[in-house]
């Protein structure tokens, strides 16, 4: 089967994490950059990751890189590549772009002209002035990086966060890619107790069970390359068989969100019965003050409200991140794990974070607090 270069784009600081599934899949890494993961892979691969990468946020198919300084080699260099090869007479191939520190700082001219360089090329195979565009969907993507353009098509469609289990969600809620990226830095297992005081909508939570009963997270979408006749049904049909196989929904856990709000509460059982985990999470409606912990052992992993809006909000918070330190060093013998942007988590609590990971939420760059508790005792494991 036909070899292909492929990207796994993801949020800065989780590039480690796509790394280590993408090798966890049987694919070798070719080269890591920032935000940008590139492996190689068959038709099969490009489906299996799609199916299976928790924290990337697409998979591309790499379709060249070459220098452009000018739009006369942007256009030369975007023809010479075997576009009729990928793309049927019939394909709909809209052009996205992005320039940064590139002289071809003009994005819509750029995507302009990659559209016809693209057009120009398909005419000299399919003898056609005019393509109807009625077809499978091949999103491409020039993205201009100084003086190097590296051309992609998009094999995901909606993007990997999309799981199509959240229908019901908070405001402002946590990106599903992300969430599983805490679950996953935590070094979280399915034997260890794991709690989310501040669960919201249940991303987390969700997150974590589908991790630990080992469930694809991709199983209940589509995708746009399931369209394509260069991955054929039975690749699909082959990866999908795969991840049923491998899940272990039977297996036991121990999971809960807590949420004083109880319409976040409601959302969050939809939300994990969508995702097919309900029986393997359970939401509570109560504040994180009246916390108690059944095992000796276990892991909280949260994304506590920022405070980002107004004086009164920031007083809240500074109340809210007091509390937190009363309520949590209960938890004497457990891991403390927690995302937000608050800049003075460390002073408030009155010691050093055992390590500290810069992340993005979305626009908002936060840091992910560990605070590691005790190995657990041989009788406790």
């Amino acid at each position: 089967m036909e070899k292909h270069k492929l990207l796994a784009t993801t949020s800065f600081g989780l590039e480690a994490l796509v790394s280590w599934e993408i090798k966890e899949l049987g694919y070798e890494i070719e080269a890591v950059d920032n935000g940008r993961v590139y492996f190689n892979g068959d038709a099969e691969a490009i489906c299996r990751a799609n199916l299976w990468l928790r924290t990337a946020d697409r998979v591309l198919l790499v379709i060249g890189e070459f220098t452009a300084c000018s739009f006369e080699e942007l256009f030369q260099n975007t023809r010479k590549l075997p576009w009729p090869e990928l793309l049927p007479r019939d394909a709909v191939f809209p052009v996205n772009g992005k320039s940064v520190k590139s002289t071809l700082y003009s994005v819509p001219d750029c995507q302009s002209i990659v559209k016809k360089a693209i057009v120009e090329s398909m005419k000299e195979k399919y003898r056609n002035e005019w393509f109807e565009e009625t077809g499978p969907f091949y999103q491409v993507e020039v993205s201009l990086w100084k003086d190097t353009a590296t051309v992609t098509v998009d094999t995901s469609g909606r993007g990997l966060h999309k799981r199509g289990y959240r229908e019901k969600a908070v405001e402002a809620p946590l990106r599903e890619t992300l969430a599983a990226g805490l679950v996953l830095l935590s070094r979280w297992t399915h034997d260890t107790a794991l709690l989310d005081p501040f669960c919201g909508s249940g991303t987390i939570p969700v997150e974590a069970a589908l991790i630990g009963l080992n469930m694809a997270p991709g199983m209940t979408r589509n995708f746009a390359s399931e369209k394509w006749p260069q991955v054929p049904q039975r690749c699909w049909d082959l990866a999908r068989g795969e991840a049923r196989e491998k899940a272990v929904p039977e297996r036991k856990v121990d999971i809960t969100g807590l949420d004083l709000d109880e319409k976040a509460v409601k959302r969050a059982r939809q939300n994990a019965g969508s995702a097919g985990v309900l029986h393997a999470v359970r939401f509570l409606c109560c504040s994180f003050s009246e916390l108690q912990a059944e095992r000796k052992y276990g892991k909280v992993i949260c994304n506590p409200p920022y405070g980002k809006r107004s004086e009164s909000d920031r007083g809240q918070i500074k109340e809210l991140y007091r509390e937190m330190s009363r309520v949590f060093s209960r938890l004497e013998t457990w891991s403390v794990y927690i995302l937000t942007s608050y800049p003075h988590l460390e002073k408030m609590w009155g010691k050093k974070a055992s390590k500290r990971r810069k992340l993005y939420n979305g626009r908002i760059e936060v840091h992910f607090y560990q605070y590691f508790g005790p190995r657990p005792s041989r009788e406790n494991c």
